[in-house]
């Protein structure tokens, strides 16, 4: 399941993680497209979340051994096409309850709270689909670190008091200091405030977004969070994108035979 640049990230970043020693888990929803491309998918946790039956399923990403949990709740995550946006063009009307559903399960998984005798060390979330995750695990005594990465500021997550009312988010969670944003609900303000790191896809994005041009109106929040606020250019996939041997470019080249480069 791919709509830009964080998918690339989420595939390999994990893998590199794991070639280093470190013991790493993924976690996307079971979308529809994803669960018809596996064979073999493992139940390893059931709950409920506000009334909403889940299954955690487990399995690796094709040609690893990298293990990967997907968040199957097929009322919310059972759809064909694009994950936010819908047939019509417009981002589907329960994206609040979807990606709040999934963060809710991203925070069982990091407290242990789901018995599977597995608990991370560090808690990585991306963009404001993961981002009420931290805000969640700022009241669980024992939350792991947390690392919040913006990839596009441009989409935040801003939804209306009354999906913060449907959501029973507790009261704490809305003021300006929290997640409350000109009378709506942000999620990704929730990743900014709550995670101990925040970082950006490039060292220049992230003095760009404190500045008021670029900001989307939250450049004096990441402003006053700029102690924990860095930049890291994003790493390339060698094997994918390596022009000696990439299928998908007219002709091949190398640094040595550069002259077929077009």
């Amino acid at each position: 399941m791919k709509t830009g640049g964080l998918a690339d990230v989420s595939q390999s970043l994990p893998q590199a993680l794991k070639s280093l020693g470190h013991d790493v888990r993924l976690v996307m929803p079971a979308y529809q497209s994803v669960k018809q491309q596996l064979k073999k998918l493992n139940v390893v946790a059931k709950t409920t979340i506000l009334g909403d039956e889940v299954e955690l399923l487990k399995t690796t990403l094709p040609g690893t051994q990298l293990p990967i949990f997907l968040v199957d709740c097929p009322k919310y995550f059972d759809r064909k096409g694009n994950p936010y946006i819908s047939p019509d063009d417009k981002p589907w009307p329960d994206n609040a309850k979807r990606f709040a559903l999934f963060s809710r399960i991203i925070g069982k998984i990091s407290c242990d709270q789901l018995d599977l005798g597995w608990q991370p060390d560090i808690l990585h979330c991306n963009d404001w689909q993961t981002a009420l995750a931290p805000a969640l695990l700022h009241f669980e005594e024992n939350r792991p670190g947390i690392l919040f990465t913006i990839h596009n500021l441009a989409y935040q997550g801003v939804f209306p008091y009354s999906e913060y009312l449907d959501l029973k988010l507790p009261a704490e969670l809305w003021s300006i200091e929290s997640m409350e944003f000109y009378n709506k609900l942000s999620f990704i303000k929730g990743g900014i405030i709550y995670s101990d790191q925040v970082n950006t896809v490039s060292p220049t994005y992230a003095k760009e977004i404190q500045t008021e041009q670029f900001g989307a109106g939250l450049n004096t929040l990441l402003s006053s969070n700029a102690e924990k606020l860095t930049g890291i250019v994003n790493g390339i996939n060698l094997e994918e994108w390596d022009p000696n041997s990439d299928p998908n470019i007219i002709s091949t080249y190398n640094i040595i035979e550069l002259k077929q480069k077009t």
